[in-house]
């Protein structure tokens, strides 16, 4: 299991598109959509970007930062989502980037690893082609606390 991980987690940092089988769903959300089902504690927010990245635009507010570049690598990434999560592999997370790319990515890996509710925001926070992203859309921003 733990090298079937490493595969993975090093296709993720190597930036390698995912393979995406033939009629399967991409899970997202539109950053209002999130910002509306956090609020209403339906789902938990992840950033998983880096914390310099969380320092220049603040994070989404009530997002808990877990990077997907975690110090103590995809182990520590993952033990740190299984413990945001209550050790429920089930429950709605709803992951940030910049602009949606890496959480595309960061989304199918966790879903082959056996999390079954993972959707994300394809606009990011500064937007993408699929939206104008969390800060321009004025959904609120917090400075990061940790950075």
């Amino acid at each position: 299991m733990a090298f079937k991980l490493s595969l993975v987690f090093a296709a993720l940092m190597l930036a390698i598109p995912p393979m995406v089988a033939a009629g399967e769903r991409v899970t997202t959300m539109g950053a209002f959509d999130a910002w509306q089902a956090v609020e209403q504690g339906e789902a938990l927010l992840v950033d998983i970007r880096q914390p310099e990245e969380w320092a220049q635009t603040g994070m989404a507010r009530n997002a808990i930062g877990i990077s997907m570049l975690h110090p103590e690598g995809q182990q520590g990434f993952l033990r740190d989502l299984v413990t945001a999560t209550g050790g429920r592999l089930d429950a709605p997370v709803v992951l940030i980037c910049r602009t949606g790319n890496r959480t595309s990515q960061v989304r199918q890996a966790l879903e082959s690893m056996g999390f079954t509710n993972v959707s994300h925001i394809p606009e990011g926070m500064i937007g993408s082609r699929a939206g104008p992203g969390w800060i321009a859309s004025d959904l609120p921003v917090d400075p990061c606390r940790t950075c």
